[in-house]
C-alpha cells in the first residue's frame, strides 16, 4: 500500500498547488461549460475521501460534518466561500492524508461495507477504497486543471 499512499500524497500536493496558486475569485468562478468550480472540486475530494474510508468502515469522520454535507456528491458549489475556509481546506488536504495513513497502519479500518461507486467500481475493502479514491481525486484534479485553463482563456 505504500505506493498508493505515495500516489495519494502526490495528488493532494497537486490539488494544494492549484488551490494556493489560483486567485480567490478564480477558485469560485464557474467556467462556461461546467457546473461547479475549482474550489468545489478540491473540497469534494476531501469530503469523498472521508465517506469512502471512514463512513463505509463504520468509523467517525476525521473532519467536521460541514465539509461532508457541503461538498459531497450531488451538492452545488458555494459561491460565498471566505478566505479562511480556503485556508482550512489547505490544511485538510494535507492532514486528512496523514491521518488516513496513520489510521490504516493502526488497523482502524477492520470492517468495511461493500459499495459500488457511480464510476462502476466495486469496493470490498479499505484497500480497494484507497486505490479507488486516488483515481477519484485524480479525476477531480483533471477537472480543476481544465477549469483553470478555461478561466485563463476567458480572461484573455
Amino acid at each position: 500500500m505504500n505506493y498508493h499512499f505515495q500516489a495519494h500524497r502526490q495528488v493532494r500536493k497537486n490539488l494544494l498547488d492549484i488551490l494556493q496558486g489560483t486567485s480567490h475569485e478564480d477558485l469560485l468562478l464557474i467556467p462556461d461549460g461546467f457546473n461547479n468550480n475549482i474550489y468545489w472540486n478540491i473540497a469534494h475530494t476531501v469530503a469523498t475521501q472521508q465517506l469512502l474510508h471512514y463512513y463505509l468502515s463504520g468509523n467517525p469522520f476525521r473532519i467536521d460534518k460541514y465539509w461532508i454535507e457541503t461538498y459531497k456528491k450531488g451538492t452545488l458549489p458555494n459561491l460565498n466561500v471566505q478566505k479562511s475556509e480556503v485556508e482550512d481546506l489547505e490544511f485538510l488536504l494535507t492532514e486528512t492524508s496523514k491521518t488516513l495513513m496513520k489510521d490504516f497502519d493502526n488497523d482502524f479500518f477492520s470492517d468495511y461495507t461493500p459499495y459500488t461507486t457511480s464510476f462502476g467500481m466495486d469496493l470490498k475493502s479499505i484497500q480497494d477504497a484507497i486505490i479507488f479514491n486516488n483515481l477519484h481525486e485524480s479525476l477531480h484534479y483533471g477537472y480543476a486543471m481544465a477549469q483553470k485553463r478555461a478561466i485563463l482563456g476567458e480572461k484573455y
